[in-house]
């Protein structure tokens, strides 16, 4: 029995090695080799702080609060642990399995039975230590399961993440929505304030019989219409306000710094975009799907061992004895038990499992390379916007500045008579469009540069050059087993 034993040992060691897996080999990127819009020099988003690419101190303070409140981010850490704990139970398979057990077993047949367990009978005690059935790994099976466990949750540390960078870009987003709105809730009620005074004159000019009703009218309609528009921007500032409580994970705290305007805001502007291969492999959405396709790729090593033997190994070891009291007085009972499984019909399971594994690593490929076209497109869109809403802006401000030049003079015309109402409407209305117009682009400008960060990998470091953020999982795409 002990030659049995050390002979089935040296064969799992000598067939240890065996791995039915296919050799892995990355996908080449279905993308273009460089961006249209220039790679750029200076350090790499994904290794810039978010404290250092968003100046606004009071930004800074809602970010790290979202990071330390936010569910969404709370279940990306968790579904962490979750998979971590998969991984050690394959990962358990590996070691035998030794348990302290105690059996009494009383048999016989029925003449025992009559005759109070004699001849026909037999009763035994033991007490020991028992290795349950034991897989002995010869073709990989129970490695490919760990290993395909281990790239699950390598994938899922990737995805919580990814669930960080997008926390980021939408706290970033919504904190400059709501001060868009509060900019351009100003500015409605500085025009209900500049309606309300051309009211007041059209009114004194009609008492006066210098203006008509239809003006007078008129100008009246124009002040409620600027009362409902603050009623509209009231409502939406404050929806605005509510989405962002939601993402920080409390109300906002009464001890903010001063908010500041769009116009001041100080966002990063000079991210280089860098080469595609190395810029979008950088990003945790990619890194998952490629530990995702990692894992479909061990699933096929393990669908191609269940067609070879299987050899487990049950062992005993302890005392036994036909009564209590002589239980620890008899020498040391043991057993080996060898047990091998040779598939030889099951109807084809073998089969269309290893064609599930197939088609499911084509699949996660097909995803693979879905990633990182949309990754690729994401960081081109931005830059595309980029290069041009500058220039949009600079033409907008100009446009603005002449709007208010011809209202200023439409109305000084008006008050001395040579300009008719609906002149001073048609200047005031779009003033007020344009003035609106530019708060808006503001806005597209800010969460295009926060969005380009995030595209290019930003927003997992707190500071340039520090260590990454502490989470559940692994930070990088290695294959490095969590802790036990």
């Amino acid at each position: 029995m002990r030659r049995l034993a050390a002979a089935m040992t040296v064969a799992a060691l000598a067939l240890g090695g065996c791995n039915l897996a296919p050799t892995y080999q990355r996908p080449a990127a279905p993308v273009a080799s460089t961006f249209t819009s220039g790679e750029g020099q200076g350090l790499a988003a994904a290794d810039r702080g978010w404290r250092d690419v968003f100046g606004d101190p009071r930004l800074q303070t809602l970010i790290s609060i979202a990071l330390q409140n936010n569910r969404d981010l709370r279940i990306a850490a968790l579904n962490v642990e979750a998979a971590q704990a998969a991984f050690r139970i394959e990962r358990s398979a590996q070691a035998p399995r030794i348990d302290a057990t105690g059996t009494g077993t009383v048999a016989g047949t029925e003449e025992g039975v009559s005759s109070g367990f004699g001849a026909g009978g037999f009763t035994q005690y033991r007490v020991g230590l028992s290795m349950a059935a034991f897989e002995i790994d010869l073709f990989g099976r129970v490695r490919n399961l760990k290993e395909a466990a281990l790239q699950e949750y390598l994938a899922t540390a990737e995805a919580q993440r990814a669930t960080h960078l997008a926390l980021v870009s939408q706290v970033v987003a919504q904190y400059l929505r709501e001060r868009a709105y509060a900019e351009q809730l100003a500015m409605a009620e500085r025009m209900v304030e500049l309606t309300t005074e051309s009211f007041d004159i059209t009114r004194r000019l009609f008492d006066a019989g210098q203006r008509s009703e239809l003006d007078l009218r008129t100008a009246e309609a124009q002040v409620q219409g600027q009362r409902a528009e603050v009623i509209r921007l009231t409502r939406a500032r404050q929806q605005a306000e509510n989405a962002l409580v939601l993402l920080i994970g409390q109300p906002l705290p009464e001890n903010l710094p001063p908010a500041q305007p769009l116009e001041s805001q100080e966002i990063v502007a000079d991210l280089p975009a860098g080469v595609p291969s190395e810029v979008l492999l950088r990003r945790p959405d990619i890194l998952a799907a490629e530990h995702v396709l990692r894992a479909a790729n061990a699933d096929i090593g393990a669908a191609r061992a269940a067609f070879f033997p299987s050899i487990s190994l049950t062992a005993f070891a302890g005392v036994a004895s036909q009564t209590l009291s002589g239980l620890f007085s008899n020498g040391l009972s043991w057993s080996f038990s060898p047990q091998i499984a040779v598939p030889i019909f099951n109807y084809g399971r073998n089969r269309a499992a290893l064609d599930l594994a197939k088609v499911r690593k084509r699949i996660e490929i097909a995803r693979y390379e879905r990633a990182i076209q949309v990754a690729f497109r994401e960081v081109a869109d931005a830059l595309v916007a980029r290069a041009t809403l500058d220039q949009q802006l600079e033409a907008q401000v100009a446009r603005a500045q002449a709007e208010q030049k011809r209202f200023e003079l439409s109305e000084s015309r008006y008050k001395s008579g040579i300009e008719s109402f609906l002149t001073v409407l048609q200047a005031q209305r779009d003033l007020y469009t344009t003035q609106l117009q530019l708060v808006e682009l503001r806005l597209q400008r800010l969460v295009n540069l926060a969005d380009l960060y995030v595209a290019l990998g930003g927003g997992w470091r707190e500071r340039s050059g520090s260590a990454p953020a502490s989470a559940s999982g692994p930070s990088s795409s290695t294959n490095r087993a969590p802790a036990s």
